[in-house]
């Protein structure tokens, strides 16, 4: 009995080290299946990562981020294209992500921003390698001022808030009292704290570039003798600007019935980073405009932005080439409609 006992225990023994060894160490059918997952599961990540799209939007307080956000939620389509909207520093920023950072393709800025690259930063080649894919809404100039202040001429050594580093604000505003001869002092510095320290005195007026009505306005309290100041178009501005006006109709709680403010108003721009063609680069992109041109008029509708209504596809950005795929995409579009025409 005590060997049959013995025998028994050894054969147990090793029945179960085999189960464990085989628990602890698959065979070869179950690593070969295994492998085949980890490929294929690193080959889907590839394939999502070949179409994934960065869209450099801009500053929370702005409007670029809500246009890309809008973009993102309609050109989106899973693995086919992925559209990933960035908060950034805004206009001239998103440029200069365009040309330098991995990851970003695609951006909203503005249509003065490409010269100040070109002129003031000398970057090399700049038209050919930033495009653009159409443009977009107009952004105006709100200039608010202390009581004090009556005219832009009025800024004149005084402390002036234009946003933050690579802003529109920052470029657009600096233009504007350059051209016009009026030498401020510029701080760098967001809008919240800008609006803090105009209550105290210690800076006269801020810059805001934006899409009208803007938020940082439209949710702000009427204080006693703040105001915009109006701008006037004139020959110096003839190049890239455009003249607009600010209204009751945008700011009720800030402007009086019936009256207008008159400022300027700048292109913002759809732009993209001018792949070589063939490359991993072009083909991500060229899916994100084919998708753009195709469903745009899904932006036109609730909920998104009002100003996808007032955006003509078909308008050139002065200074700035249009990207191959965009052009070719506007020709099919040409050649769809009854009776020929522009696209809108």
């Amino acid at each position: 009995m005590t060997r049959i006992a013995i025998l028994l225990g050894l054969l147990l023994h090793g029945v179960l080290g085999s189960l464990a060894l085989g628990y602890l160490a698959p065979g070869p059918a179950v690593a070969q299946t295994d492998t085949k997952q980890q490929r294929l599961s690193r080959s889907q990540k590839s394939d999502i990562s070949a179409w994934t799209v960065g869209l450099a939007g801009g500053l929370i307080e702005g409007s670029f981020i809500r246009y890309a956000s809008d973009l993102a939620k309609v050109l989106d389509d899973g693995d086919n294209l992925r559209v990933i909207p960035m908060v950034t520093f805004g206009a001239v920023g998103n440029v200069n992500d365009l040309l330098n950072l991995r990851g970003v393709d695609v951006a909203i800025t503005q249509a003065d921003v490409l010269d100040y690259f070109q002129r003031e930063l000398k970057v090399p080649n700049i038209t050919a390698r930033i495009q653009y894919i159409s443009p977009l809404y107009l952004a105006e100039v709100h200039v608010y001022a202390r009581a004090e202040i009556k005219t832009l001429a009025d800024l004149a050594g005084r402390k002036v808030a234009f946003n933050t580093a690579g802003s529109a604000a920052n470029l657009t505003g600096q233009v504007v009292f350059r051209r016009l001869g009026i030498a401020v002092e510029p701080v760098l510095i967001n809008n919240a704290l800008a609006l803090e320290r105009m209550r105290s005195g210690e800076i006269a007026a801020l810059v805001h570039v934006v899409g009208k009505p803007n938020e940082l306005f439209t949710s702000l309290r009427a204080e006693p003798g703040f105001h915009f100041l109006p701008i006037e178009y004139g020959q110096a501005f003839e190049d890239v600007y455009l003249p607009s006006i600010l209204s009751a109709e945008d700011y009720p709680q800030l402007i009086a019935p019936n009256e207008t403010v008159p400022t300027l108003a700048v292109v913002t721009v759809l732009a993209v980073y001018n792949w070589p063609k063939n490359s991993e680069g072009f083909r991500r992109v060229s899916r994100f405009v084919d998708a753009y041109f195709a469903k745009f008029q899904q932006l036109r509708n609730p909920p998104f932005q009002p100003k996808w209504k007032d955006i003509n596809l078909a308008a050139t950005v002065p200074g700035w080439t249009r990207f191959s795929v965009a052009e070719e995409a506007l020709a099919r579009m040409r050649a769809a409609r009854p009776q020929g025409g522009e696209p809108r």
